[in-house]
Order: C-alpha cells, then structure tokens, then sequence
C-alpha cells in the first residue's frame, strides 16, 4: 500500500506551474524501538507533565509555551499571538533560483523528499521542469511551507522524479572555527603521506548503501527475539581499550602490510580453486562424451 502524500500543492517555475505531492525519502519506521513500562505489572508508563518547583502534577488547561529570558524567568507566549507570526501555506514550491550542484554545502542539507507529478495532466509541465535541470546540471532553489514555517528547498533530478531536500539556514549550523581552530599542524614526512595514499587505494571503492549494515539494529532484534521466546541473554564483558602509545610509521607499514598479505591469501585460495573447477568441467566433459558414445 503506498504512503499517503505528505503536502500537496504546485511546483512554480515563472509562468509554467504544475500539481506535485511530496513524500518523505526517509523512515525510522523499521528502527527498533522499547517503551517505558511498569516492570511489576508489565503495563506500559504514561508520562505526565509535573512542575519543577511544587512537584505538582500538571493538568492541560493548565499548560502554556514561555521563552526563557534568563535563568528561571520566562515570557509567556499565547497560542493565537504564535498563530499570528505563522506563515500560512500558500501550497506551492516557488522556484527561485539555480545553482551549479557542486556549490551546495553539504552541511545544508536536512530533510529529504521524492516529487512526484500529481496526476497525468503535470506529467508534461513535470518532465520539462525535470529535463531542463539534468541538461543544465543545475539544482533549484525554491521555498515552500511546510508545518507553518517556511523553508528553503533543493530540487534536482533524481530517475524519473524529483528529490527535494530542505535546507538549514545559516543560524542553524555551528561556525567550524570554533571546533578547527585549535588543531595543530604538527610535521609529518612525505614518506607517511604516501603511505597512508597506499592504504586508500587497497581500500578504493564506490558508494554502495546497499552494503551498510546496522549491527546495533540487528542486535537489538536479536535480542527481542531470545527474550520473547524465553532462551537465556549472555552478557559479554566489553574489552578494554589499549593504552599503548602506537608509532605511527610502524603502524602506517603494518596496516600496508596486513592488506598486502590478506591480497596474496585471497588470490592464493583463487589460483588453488581453479584447477579444482578445471578438472570438475574437465570429468563432466568426458562423461557427457562417453554418453554420447553410448
């Protein structure tokens, strides 16, 4: 059964306008989660809202949002005054813009959706919009509303479709130089340079998400599964980590070295396996021979 569309509305490039429905790209739907409950009773915990001085619990006529200007004072905030600075959705994704792809920071990017035409009379104004993007390599920028706040969107072909990825503002993200600043540039040789070049190459490979493994993910569902069907949980003591202090040329040769052999192993086990299989084909050939005779 497929998602129900999360926003509704119209993709807007100047005068050339056509229906759209986002979806989002992403779920945690499969994640495996674990709810508070009552260990004695086994009944889920329902939480509740207590104040931080009386202790007093709280009921929800009573509740209220407040912006804290200093330390325990706050500035209470009416919902109508906050529905007043909403920005109501005028449900469309203007375009405003095009930038060459390699020029968007990745640290940008937040939320991911697939575009999808809404219905067979934006198929044309949808391809068109699509197509014009990929031959130019060139990603929108466009602003839409989504629950009540406007956001920036990047918009680029992806298949037949398209993806769009909302987009932090700059306020949202840290200044690296306050994290960078303090790291030294200590010397090193070129010798260790290389050698670490030497160990990326053993390591060259392409963007395969097919080959991520969760193991937490497959832990924790392995476990759900011993303790629903009641077989015992072996609790393993972590091992401790090494306070060896490691050189680091020695350890920049080791690691080569440990990818080198493990190349020669496996081409050894290839070249063993090859005869084998030559002369696997070798004895079906002669037997099918020897039936044919026959």
């Amino acid at each position: 059964m497929a998602p129900r569309a999360y926003w509704k509305g119209s993709l807007k490039l100047s005068l050339v306008s056509c229906p759209v429905a986002l979806y989002p790209a992403s779920t945690s739907a499969e994640k495996t989660r674990f709810h508070m409950i009552n260990r004695e009773t086994g009944n889920r915990l329902r939480q509740q809202m207590v104040d931080a001085e009386t202790g007093d619990v709280v009921e929800g006529d009573q509740k209220g949002r407040g912006y804290e200007l200093s330390k325990g004072k706050y500035v209470e905030v009416e919902k109508d005054e906050l529905e007043a600075v909403q920005i109501e959705s005028n449900h469309a994704i203007d375009i405003d813009s095009f930038v060459p792809s390699d020029e968007i920071d990745k640290r940008y990017l937040d939320r991911p959706y697939y575009i999808v035409p809404g219905g067979k009379a934006a198929m044309d104004a949808f391809a068109v919009i699509r197509d014009a993007m990929k031959d130019e390599n060139r990603v929108a920028l466009a602003r839409i509303v989504l629950t009540n706040r406007e956001h920036v969107m990047a918009i680029e072909p992806l298949g037949k479709g398209l993806l769009g990825t909302t987009l932090r503002y700059p306020y949202e993200l840290r200044d690296e130089d306050d994290f960078f600043d303090d790291i030294k540039s200590p010397k090193i040789t070129k010798d260790m340079v290389e050698l670490a070049g030497h160990i990326l190459h053993t390591k060259a490979a392409h963007f395969d998400p097919s080959k991520f493994k969760d193991e937490y993910e497959n832990a924790l569902k392995a476990l759900v599964r011993r303790k629903a069907t009641g077989k015992p949980i072996k609790v393993t003591e972590r091992e401790g980590k090494p306070d060896n202090v490691i050189n680091l040329m020695d350890a920049l040769k080791a690691s080569l070295k440990g990818k080198s052999a493990a190349k020669r192993r496996a081409h050894a086990r290839a070249s063993r396996r090859a005869p084998a299989r030559r002369a696997t084909k070798k004895a079906h050939r002669s037997a099918a021979r020897q039936r044919k005779a026959g």
